[in-house]
């Protein structure tokens, strides 16, 4: 099998980590794109002796790290989901967001994380620590949950409070989404892909988003599905089932990003 053919399968994901860490679809693909022409231009300078997936992270992380994180390659323009970051980015180095997104929504060990990163799992864990501490003293939000399914909403809505946000509402057809969204206007979306009446979660979303400008994160048993090269895709995704820590991590990254919650 090639080496185009070990990594294929990782791609998709490698893109959902990029625009995590990022804030952006466009910055996280040029990153990603980066990595893939790095790797074709040198294939013999790929890691063969670790597994496809961790080569792969291994070298978008290089190329990551040689770039200004601050700025998309071709540099970021005032004011968009990097600059309105600024602010906090002064406050938190790239290192612990990237430990608390590898190991809580890529779902690596902290010793394959330790190595993506070049630090220990003693460190990893502390980095993540930091991470989670720092982003949610920075971000507080209300939120509104799109789930049908009782028990997962109610998970949810626990976790959105533990962050100290506040729930404005759980809606579980996309007429509801709207129709909640318009009487109470949400900092923070998130959005269930199937509805109860078999109403679309993204056509909720896409109806909110003609009215106001929200920060989203999709929840879905089938991610790949909206990774498929095809536009638009969700800069923010969680894959069903998922863990605590992965919805956390999510959260923070998306009010992180975000123009509304930017501290005085």
């Amino acid at each position: 099998m090639s080496l185009g053919d070990d990594l294929r399968p990782h791609l998709p994901f490698l893109r959902r980590y990029a625009r995590a860490l990022t804030g952006s679809q466009q910055h996280g693909d040029a990153f990603v794109r980066a990595t893939l022409e790095a790797i074709v231009a040198a294939p013999d300078q790929f890691p063969r002796s670790v597994d496809p997936r961790l080569g792969l992270y291994k070298t978008f992380h290089a190329i990551w790290s040689s770039a200004n994180v601050e700025e998309e390659p071709g540099h970021a323009a005032a004011g968009d989901a990097e600059g309105i970051a600024q602010a906090r980015l002064s406050r938190i180095t790239p290192l612990p967001r990237q430990a608390l997104l590898l190991t809580a929504m890529e779902g690596f060990t902290p010793e394959d994380a330790g190595y993506l990163i070049d630090a220990s799992p003693e460190e990893v864990e502390s980095l993540v620590a930091e991470a989670l501490a720092e982003i949610e003293r920075q971000t507080r939000a209300d939120v509104l949950i799109i789930e049908d399914e009782p028990i997962i909403a109610m998970d949810i809505e626990t976790i959105v409070r533990d962050l100290g946000h506040n729930v404005t509402g759980v809606a579980v057809t996309r007429d509801e989404a709207v129709q909640q969204a318009m009487a109470r206007r949400p900092g923070l979306v998130l959005a269930d892909i199937q509805l109860a009446d078999d109403s679309s979660g993204i056509d909720a979303v896409k109806d909110i988003l003609a009215q106001f400008s929200v920060p989203v994160i999709f929840i879905t048993a089938f991610p790949e599905r909206l990774l498929t090269g095809e536009r638009p895709e969700p800069t923010f995704l969680i894959t069903k089932p998922f863990q605590r820590s992965t919805v956390k991590a999510q959260i923070a990254q998306a009010l992180f990003f975000d123009s509304a919650t930017v501290p005085a």
